[in-house]
């Protein structure tokens, strides 16, 4: 789009910290029908439309964006994320003064359906595409708005599960097809999924940018494949629904340490892939089986004062039984194959601290053989790190430190708060205070979460 269109872009974690802030769009961002300007104060006095919006930012964006580009075709990514982003935003002007819609997901769309109306209209790059794309937008808001609730929550399932395997694209490196899935159904900013691959929101923002050149290129379809041309798409969809609940589970910066409805939105579209004939395989059970297992843990990783709880330190009794039962029966069912990925032996963790009756009791050497096995399919710093807690709490401490300094890679893990925070636990428990101090002051330094530097902050004065 050239600069008279240009939509007004709003990370994520700054969408909540627009509510307290003037809100401005363009003109050229609206249609005619634009809401005079809002000041921010509007939406204090109304916190449950911040908290609405908010909400519907996580919920409803990738449905939305799913539904505009299975229509547009996935050439048009882009431009399905502004146009839904943009009605977000006029959401924030609006509603404070007209209240909640009955159905807020179609106004979102036929907001979103304005402004891409607008925007065929106004490129000069799509002049001679307007009168076969304009229809099919209209359609799109038309089928949305006169259908029943249920039928709306049945286009957009299936609109989600194609725009997934759209993101996949044969030719597309891996890591780009899982940052464009979480960042178009994830609603993740290039801050969070940097946090996720361990790397820098610049090498992120470039593997967006070259992976919707790509898909132009290629004219991509929004569409499922056919059952031969799936295995290869599968591994980067649960990857990216593994990443999605893990910044959920533990959020990657800002205030809040959990993020809940993340972790909800990676187990429901986890469901939707394994209640598809294409998805519904060993590896897609295994992952539903892991997520569930450590959603379980959720409300008893907080304490009433909101400090962190680590997991020897959680009520059991607060864990979500109806959850564990869930992911045990997912765990069955990826039984069925012969093959064994990362999600079976991960889930084969979670379910041996969720049967565990307490943290002593936990079996450390059956965990220990799991951890084994996974760094042998994956020997990444990561999992060789929490296989050292894990061999720690079997051979002691010292052999835990041993298995830190012989970790592959291991200079990945420099900038990471929570190596820091194991080698200064551990350090603590071979009885050394004065050098763990000093991984506690580094873990500290680099923590993003107010919670976590609290535990820190308390383990320094253990050390003392």
């Amino acid at each position: 789009m050239n600069r008279s269109q240009k939509v007004e872009r709003v990370a994520p974690n700054a969408l909540g910290r627009r509510v307290a802030e003037r809100v401005s769009v363009s003109p050229d961002s609206l249609t005619a029908s634009a809401t005079p300007r809002v000041e921010g104060n509007a939406l204090r006095r109304r916190p449950d439309i911040a908290s609405t919006v908010a909400h519907l930012f996580r919920r409803e964006a990738g449905r939305l964006v799913a539904i505009l580009a299975g229509r547009l075709g996935a050439a048009h990514l882009q431009l399905a994320e502004d146009v839904v982003q943009d009605a977000l935003l006029r959401a924030m002007q609006v509603w404070p003064f007209t209240g909640v819609p009955a159905n807020p997901s179609a106004w979102l769309l036929q907001t979103a359906r304005n402004r891409a109306f607008d925007a065929l209209r106004r490129a000069r790059l799509w002049r001679g595409k307007e009168a076969a794309l304009a229809p099919l937008v209209e359609d799109c808001a038309r089928a949305a708005l006169a259908a029943p609730a249920p039928q709306f929550e049945d286009e957009i399932r299936d609109g989600q599960l194609r725009l997934m395997f759209a993101c996949c694209q044969p030719g597309l490196p891996a890591e780009a097809q899982v940052a464009l899935i979480l960042k178009t159904l994830g609603g993740f900013g290039e801050r969070e999924i940097a946090a996720a691959f361990l790397t820098h929101e610049a090498a992120v923002a470039k593997r967006l940018v070259r992976a919707r050149k790509f898909l132009r290129t290629v004219r991509a379809a929004v569409d499922l494949p056919r059952a031969a041309q799936l295995a290869p798409r599968v591994d980067p969809v649960l990857h990216a629904l593994y990443l999605l609940f893990n910044e959920g589970y533990k959020a990657s910066h800002g205030d809040s340490l959990l993020r809940a409805d993340l972790c909800a939105e990676a187990i429901r579209l986890g469901e939707l892939l394994a209640a598809h004939p294409l998805g519904d395989r060993p590896a897609t059970h295994a992952l539903l089986a892991l997520l569930p297992l450590h959603a379980a843990r959720l409300d008893a990783r907080v304490a009433d004062d909101g400090s962190l709880l680590v997991l020897a330190a959680q009520n059991r009794s607060r864990w979500d039984r109806a959850q564990i039962h869930r992911g045990l029966i997912h765990l069955e069912a990826s039984a069925a194959g012969d093959a064994i990925t990362r999600y079976h032996l991960e889930a084969g963790l979670a379910a041996g601290h969720a049967l565990a009756p307490s943290f002593e009791k936990t079996n450390w050497p059956h965990l220990l053989a799991l951890y084994d096995s996974l760094l042998a399919l994956d020997p990444s710093p990561i999992v060789a790190l929490n296989r050292a807690v894990a061999l720690a709490r079997v051979h002691g401490a010292e052999a835990g430190l041993a298995a830190l300094e012989s970790i592959p890679r291991r200079r990945a893990l420099e900038n990471y708060h929570l190596f820091h925070a194991v080698h200064g636990q551990l350090l603590l428990d071979a009885g050394r205070p004065a050098t763990a101090a000093t991984a506690l002051r580094r873990a500290l330094a680099l923590a993003p979460q107010p919670a976590e530097r609290e535990l820190l902050t308390r383990k320094l004065a253990t050390s003392a």
